[in-house]
């Protein structure tokens, strides 16, 4: 691909968990009805592929067009979740050609994660894309460009250590509830969500052998037949709280655009648990537990810069192998250009 022509190579704005605070990734976090409404009114003028990608840590737009630079992919970005341009710059990377293709192939590969070498990010970028697809916004650049990453995600996966160790969110979450709760398996947890976090949080607390697990979903259905398949019981999402009263341990992975629980709601919790401890681990974006929580004996939350830190304990066994890694991704991506 030539950079001559700017329709024939892909640019990228990424608004990340280096470039941007917690506050900017909360306000573009664009759910799954966000996308499918962006998608359905067409790509913007002088962009002809685009692709969303949103994550609990960033926020990304790849596309190709003419004359497309961080300007008009920080409006886009404007138009896609009401947040000013200027906002969107202010916490944003923006890479153009060979630079934007290798910074995909490392998000998608995890090289580029705050929990070094995680395995959901892959599937995150698989479903950013699939969407995107099937909507018709993507072409012959960002086809190629996505299936390539998905490749060399692979490969890598496959052929180096980056995974080495507690990588996978849902396996971190599980391994902090152990170093707090010790045996799992006198344990209750409630899942708030149905997504991929949560089912994969799900199936983590199972394999450790947890007492009881509730998957709650806006989507009852989806969540019964999840809850099903992994021995558990689903649950109304708008019942949250109810069921927090009965969970030792309760993991908020629900795309939702307001808190599921706030402080008034968990001190209720508290009060009605008598004393008995209470753990939330927030894995959303926008966030499922508010701020002002307040921590104490009868009560721990985490979020993703708990888990991050955890899984980082093991980086040194990962982090030799990120070299190797980005010897690959440079050598793949010199055969797209």
């Amino acid at each position: 691909m030539s950079v001559a022509d700017s329709e024939n190579f892909p640019v990228a704005l990424s608004c990340n968990f280096r470039s941007a605070d917690s506050a900017l990734r909360e306000c573009l976090a664009a759910s799954r009805e966000d996308q499918e409404k962006f998608y359905a009114g067409g790509v913007p003028a002088g962009t002809s592929e685009c692709v969303i990608l949103s994550t609990c840590n960033r926020f990304e737009i790849y596309a190709c067009g003419k004359a497309l630079g961080s300007r008009e992919l920080a409006e886009i970005a404007a138009s896609l979740r009401g947040v000013p341009a200027e906002k969107v710059l202010a916490g944003a990377e923006f890479f153009l050609g060979k630079d934007a293709a290798r910074h995909l192939f490392e998000v998608a590969s995890g090289l580029d994660s705050q929990m070094v070498g995680e395995v959901e990010i892959l599937g995150q970028v698989k479903h950013a894309y699939e969407l995107a697809a099937s909507a018709g916004t993507t072409g012959s650049v960002l086809n190629r460009l996505f299936q390539k990453s998905f490749q060399a995600a692979k490969w890598l996966r496959t052929n180096t250590g980056i995974s080495h160790g507690q990588v996978s969110i849902g396996s971190v979450a599980v391994e902090l509830a152990g170093r707090i709760f010790g045996n799992l398996s006198a344990c209750s947890v409630l899942i708030l969500g149905a997504g991929e976090a949560g089912r994969k949080t799900a199936q983590a607390f199972v394999s450790r052998g947890a007492a009881r697990v509730l998957v709650a979903s806006r989507d009852f259905d989806r969540a019964r037949s999840f809850a099903d398949a992994i021995g558990g019981a689903a649950v109304e999402l708008h019942s949250a709280a109810e069921h927090a009263v009965q969970a030792d341990i309760v993991v908020g992975c629900a795309s939702v655009p307001e808190p599921l629980l706030d402080a008034s709601a968990v001190r209720e919790i508290l009060r009605k648990r008598a004393g008995t401890p209470l753990f939330l681990i927030d894995l959303g974006m926008p966030k499922n537990f508010s701020g002002d929580i307040a921590c104490g004996d009868d009560c721990w939350l985490y979020g993703l810069d708990d888990l991050s830190k955890i899984a980082n304990e093991n980086l040194a066994a990962r982090i030799s192998e990120t070299e190797k890694c980005r010897a690959e991704i440079s050598r793949r991506v010199a055969l797209l250009f």
